[in-house]
């Protein structure tokens, strides 16, 4: 009984899905021209840090929450090298289309590291009082394909 009504459910699942899909998408809203920009720019001046070394200026870009949970730019370079690697070291970087769900403007980058894998970097972004972007965290998701 209980396998019948785990496999109705998968049955129905893509349909569910399919359903449920416009829903998904109306719930993300495209960042204003000039967001995008500004948040473009963000990451690839941090982007940029990282593949000078400079762990200061790295730092600078990202939120005050993330500054105080590394405490200092050591710190975060260190984090990033070990957990990041192929965003303190792209081979290549191709930005997609910029979005807004839930009040949360995102940036996802398509990046290939060392050993040509694809990647999808998830920038959450926030903007500060003083109108700055700044990163919220990055989060990683490895691509299927492999890239050449």
């Amino acid at each position: 009984m209980l396998g019948d009504i785990v496999q109705n459910a998968l049955h129905a699942l893509p349909a569910l899905l399919l359903t449920l899909a416009p829903l998904v998408a109306s719930a993300q809203q495209p960042l204003p021209a000039a967001d995008a920009r500004a948040v473009r720019q963000v990451i690839e001046a941090q982007l940029e840090a990282f593949r000078r070394d400079d762990a200061a200026r790295a730092f600078s870009y990202a939120t005050p929450g993330i500054r105080r949970t590394f405490g200092t730019p050591a710190a975060f370079m260190k984090m990033v090298r070990a957990k990041y690697p192929v965003v303190y070291r792209p081979q290549s970087v191709r930005f997609d289309v910029p979005y807004v769900v839930q009040r949360e403007a995102v940036q996802p980058v398509h990046m290939t590291d060392e050993d040509g894998h694809a990647w999808v970097a998830y920038y959450p972004m926030e903007r500060q009082k003083n109108g700055a972007w700044r990163i919220n965290g990055c989060r990683l998701a490895k691509e299927q394909a492999t890239a050449m």
